[in-house]
C-alpha cells in the first residue's frame, strides 16, 4: 500500500499534436486503446491497484471528462478525496502552459492537502507499474525527486535522456539532439512536496518576464539533478510512449503479437468505463485472425492482426490487416486497409485502398519495426473514395 498521504497528479492536458489527426481535437489521454480502453485508464488503474486513494487529473479538454465518470470505474468516487478533475491554469497573453505550469497552478491546493509524496504521471503511455513501490522508495532515499527511467534503443531526441551514477541522476537532458546514454525518463515521477513547491516558486520568480515555466523536464528536473537531489527507479517491464502515430500503432501490434501483459489480469486489471454497445457480431463468411473486436463491431469481411473499436463495420469482401480502426469506422465492400490507423468516424468507401501490406515479407518479418513513413493515417470523419489511395506514410484528413 502507498503511504497514507500520497497524491497522484495525472497530466492529461496534452493536445497530442504528434499524433496527427487522431488527437488534434482532444486530449491524447482520451484516445482509444485496445478497442475497449482509453490511455488515461493506465495511470488511474495503477493508482487503484497501488492503493492510492487521491488522484488529481489535470486536463484542458472536456473530451476526457465524461469518460472519468467521477472516478467510479477505478473505485475513486469518494465523499472525501478520490478523483478530482482540475484545470491546467492559464498564462497571460496566450502563452503556452507546460506541465510545470500545470503543477504551479495547483500549488496552493497541494500545500493545503499536505501530502507526504506527490507522484506525477503522464496519460500517453502503455505500461504497468506499482506506484506504491515508487512512493516507498522515494521516501526511503529522501530525495527531492525520483525519476522512473527505462532503457530505450530507438530515437531518443523526443525524450528526456538521463545519466545515472550509483542510483543518482547526475544529468537530465530534455529532448537532446545527441543522447549521452540509452536511459530515458518515462515521465513518471515522485517529489518531496515542500521542495517541489519551493522550486516551482523559485522558477516562477526567475521566469517573471515571460511567465511560462514550460515542461517539468525543461528547467525543474535539470535543476534538481544538477543539485544532486534526484535519484532513479529503473522500470524493467514493458513501457511504450504512444504520443506518435507510429508508436501508437506499434503498441497495438505488440498487444496482438506478443502481449506484454493482460489488461484483464485479476491481480492488476486495467479498468475502464463500460461501453454501451451490444456484443460484436461476425456474420457467415467473415474471417478473423489474431484480432481484437470491440463491442458493437460488425465483421462481414476479413480482419487479420488488427484492432477494431466500438461500432466499426467491415463490409463483405473488405480486407483489413495490421490496422487500428477507431470508433464507428466504416470499411466499404471490397476496400483494402493495411498497416494503418483510421480515426473515429472515417469512411473508407468500397474498393478504396489505404496503405499496403508488407511486400515480400516472410512470416518472421511480418511484424518488423517500421518507420513513421510506412504507417498510413486516415483522419477523423474523413471519406476515402475508390479513386483515392492513401499510400503508406500518407495522411488523409477530413474533407
Amino acid at each position: 500500500m502507498a503511504p497514507p498521504r500520497t497524491l497522484l497528479v495525472v497530466l492529461a492536458g496534452g493536445a497530442g499534436a504528434r499524433l496527427g489527426s487522431v488527437a488534434d481535437a482532444a486530449s491524447a489521454s482520451a484516445l482509444r486503446f485496445a478497442g475497449s480502453h482509453r490511455l488515461i485508464d493506465f495511470p488511474l488503474s495503477h493508482a487503484r491497484n497501488s492503493g492510492i486513494a487521491d488522484v488529481w487529473v489535470l486536463e484542458r479538454h472536456h473530451a476526457i471528462t465524461a469518460h472519468l465518470a467521477g472516478g467510479r470505474p477505478w473505485d475513486l468516487d469518494r465523499t472525501r478525496g478520490g478523483l478530482v478533475v482540475r484545470g491546467l491554469g492559464a498564462l497571460p497573453d496566450g502563452a503556452a502552459a507546460g506541465s510545470a505550469d500545470a503543477l504551479w497552478a495547483q500549488a496552493d491546493a497541494i500545500g493545503s492537502y499536505e501530502p507526504e509524496v506527490v507522484l506525477v504521471a503522464p496519460a500517453d503511455a502503455v505500461y504497468r507499474m506499482d506506484y506504491s513501490t515508487l512512493a516507498a522508495e522515494h521516501l526511503r532515499t529522501g530525495a527531492v525527486a525520483t525519476v522512473v527511467t527505462t532503457r530505450y534503443d530507438g530515437e531518443r531526441s523526443r525524450y528526456a535522456v538521463v545519466v545515472v551514477r550509483e542510483g543518482r541522476v547526475t544529468d537530465y537532458a530534455h529532448r537532446p539532439r545527441g543522447a549521452r546514454t540509452d536511459v530515458i525518463a518515462t515521465g513518471v515521477l515522485a517529489f518531496e512536496p515542500r521542495e517541489l513547491l519551493a522550486r516551482l516558486a523559485r522558477l516562477r520568480r526567475d521566469r517573471a518576464g515571460d511567465g511560462a515555466l514550460g515542461d517539468i523536464g525543461e528547467r525543474l528536473l535539470p535543476g534538481i539533478a544538477d543539485a544532486g537531489d534526484a535519484v532513479e527507479v529503473r522500470h524493467t517491464g514493458y513501457w511504450r510512449d504512444v504520443s506518435t502515430v507510429t508508436e501508437y500503432w506499434r503498441a497495438h501490434m505488440d498487444l496482438l503479437t506478443r502481449p506484454p501483459f493482460d489488461l484483464d489480469d485479476p491481480a492488476w486489471p486495467i479498468s475502464t468505463r463500460q461501453l454501451r454497445h451490444a456484443a460484436a457480431r461476425l456474420t457467415p463468411g467473415a474471417e478473423v485472425d489474431r484480432a481484437l473486436v470491440s463491442a458493437g463491431a460488425v465483421v462481414e469481411g476479413t480482419v487479420r492482426r488488427s484492432v477494431l473499436g466500438p461500432g466499426v463495420h467491415v463490409s463483405p469482401g473488405a480486407v483489413v490487416s495490421d490496422a487500428v480502426l477507431l470508433d464507428d469506422v466504416r470499411i466499404g465492400p471490397g476496400a483494402q486497409v493495411h498497416r494503418a490507423v483510421v480515426d473515429e468516424g472515417a469512411r473508407v468507401r468500397g474498393r478504396a485502398e489505404v496503405g499496403s501490406p508488407a511486400e515480400g515479407a516472410s512470416a518472421a518479418e511480418e511484424h518488423r519495426v517500421v518507420g513513421d513513413g510506412e504507417i498510413a493515417l486516415v483522419g477523423t470523419r474523413a471519406v476515402v473514395h475508390p479513386r483515392k489511395r492513401v499510400p503508406p506514410g500518407g495522411r488523409y484528413g477530413a474533407p
